[in-house]
């Protein structure tokens, strides 16, 4: 008997000592930015999340005040089902089994004689490293107490048995070996009404109850879904789209109408960071060899500072040096690629009415000029310019 204590009271001491351990050497991947201690809310789990199924075999004793009685030995055995609620609370139903002996003198019976216990107990367990230490699943030891209360079923050698309501406590150590499968070790006692066992012993306090305490090593299986999701404090933001189909087909058209506009935005911008400077030139008789060109904006019709510039000097180079025979061509165009036909045509006219009217503005005859619209053509550069030449 005295074995047996110095095996329970060293391995109470192993187990306090270990919970101050794992509650904070074990957090190294449990931890914020400022090293604190991250915790719930976690989400509620599913009816078949976090079972677990425990079996194990060891050593129990029996214990009762003022009577002397030789403890043999005897076997413990225990079987338990359960399911954590929270990372912190969980339930088991379970049954212990033990097998103890005792001499004739401590016995009113007397001669020697065995018994068979049987405790069929409903526990709550309180899992103390989740609740100091924060929740982590892949936790290496975890510590869990827990209270039980069942039915204690006696049944002595040659005789019926007894039934008694017995209570306890325990002290489970679980140790990870992987996702679904656990090393356990319990220490637990129960306490029962003394009277079933016939033990010789005086009257009142707790020589009135048994105890019995025993010590099991096991494996734990878990089964469903294993561990648990923290609760994430982020709300997803809706954002209503007050929209018809219709107002939506639409405006992705135009998204995806703006999308080449601004594709070709850039090769044209591109183009005119290689292009040369416009050359024109003029022979003895004013003929011209090449022809000017006038860019505009996408979209736009009307020109701009720089292309005016372009014009004065075609009309001061060619147009007031044009022979009689000759005439001006204006021809304006549009980008085939943006907008519709329709659009097209209207802006490739308007910007070749456009250089026409700056030309006769700086005093070219208008039966001089002749202008010809071509409407969307292809090429982002050629589309957005008139072309200025004689015939």
């Amino acid at each position: 008997m005295k074995g047996i204590k110095t095996i329970f009271g060293a391995l109470a001491v192993a187990s306090l000592f270990a919970f101050s351990f794992n509650a904070s050497a074990q957090e190294n991947g449990n931890r914020d930015e400022n090293g604190k201690v991250v915790s719930g809310p976690y989400e509620t789990n599913k009816f078949w999340d976090n079972w677990f199924l425990g079996i194990g075999a060891g050593i129990n004793e029996f214990m009762a005040k003022d009577a002397e009685i030789k403890w043999i030995g005897g076997i413990a055995v225990d079987a338990n089902l359960g399911k954590w609620i929270t990372p912190d609370l969980g339930l088991r139903l379970g049954w212990k089994g033990w097998n103890n002996s005792f001499s004739e003198n401590d016995l009113n019976a007397g001669g020697n004689a065995a018994w068979q216990q049987n405790f069929i107990h409903a526990d709550v367990l309180w899992n103390m490293s989740n609740t100091f230490g924060g929740y982590k699943e892949t936790r290496f030891w975890d510590i869990e107490p827990y209270l039980q209360m069942g039915v204690l079923i006696d049944v002595p050698a040659g005789k019926g048995a007894d039934f008694e309501y017995g209570a306890g406590l325990g002290f489970l150590n679980d140790f990870r070996l992987g996702k679904h499968v656990d090393l356990f070790l319990d220490l637990s006692t129960i306490v029962a009404r003394r009277g079933a066992y016939d033990v010789k012993a005086g009257q009142g306090g707790l020589a009135r109850f048994a105890f019995l305490p025993s010590a099991t090593l096991g494996l734990i299986f878990n089964f469903g879904k294993t561990g648990f999701d923290r609760h994430s404090s982020v709300v997803p933001v809706v954002v209503p789209v007050p929209f018809t189909v219709d107002e939506y087909n639409a405006l992705k058209a135009r998204v995806d109408e703006l999308e080449k506009e601004n594709a070709a935005l850039k090769d044209e911008i591109e183009a005119l960071k290689n292009q040369k400077p416009d050359t024109v030139y003029v022979g003895n008789t004013g003929a011209v060899e090449s022809p000017a060109y006038a860019f505009f904006d996408m979209g736009s019709a009307t020109l701009s500072d720089r292309e005016k510039i372009h014009m004065d000097f075609f009309v001061e180079n060619v147009a007031n040096n044009l022979p009689e025979d000759k005439s001006i061509v204006v021809t304006g165009s549009a980008d085939k690629a943006t907008g519709s036909a329709k659009r097209n045509q209207q802006l490739a006219e308007q910007r070749a009415n456009a250089v026409k009217k700056y030309l006769v503005k700086k005093g070219v005859a208008e039966d001089k000029i002749e202008t010809v619209v071509l409407g969307g053509i292809e090429g982002a550069v050629e589309a957005r310019r008139v072309t200025v030449e004689t015939k």
